[in-house]
């Protein structure tokens, strides 16, 4: 069992500090933008344009990490949320990269060939 090579950020970083990594969502996109300026508020339009998120999705984005509690506004600016709530959300996304780096990306194709259709879990049920 060999270690990866890849920089595991250090305990001593801030949540903001440690949210920098290369993501591929819109959502990761936002989230790095805002932690590389922890301090500020944005508009839609300036995270939008920062992020190069399209301007029909930026609003669902915000939304979205608003409701996971990992961003606030006020009026029209938006900016990161608590240190304890990014916190949660970085953990995670460590322990995401670790088991990847560990046991290797998941294939979505792989889980959509075993994932449980519901149709077909209620028509089993209604035969019962």
């Amino acid at each position: 069992m060999g270690r990866s090579n890849a920089p595991h950020p250090q305990p001593s970083q801030s949540p903001p500090d440690r949210l920098q990594h290369t993501g591929e969502t819109n959502a990761d996109r936002v989230m790095r933008f805002l932690a590389t300026h922890p301090d500020q508020a944005f508009t839609q339009s300036g995270i939008r344009d920062a992020t190069d998120v399209n301007a029909g999705s930026i609003s669902v984005v915000l939304s979205r990490l608003e409701d996971r509690e990992l961003v606030r506004h006020k009026g029209n600016y938006w900016a990161l949320g608590e240190d304890d709530d990014i916190a949660a959300y970085t953990s995670m996304l460590e322990s995401t990269r670790a088991a990847n780096d560990r046991f290797g990306e998941e294939d979505m194709d792989e889980w959509l060939e075993y994932a449980v259709d519901d149709e077909d879990e209620d028509e089993d049920e209604a035969t019962e």
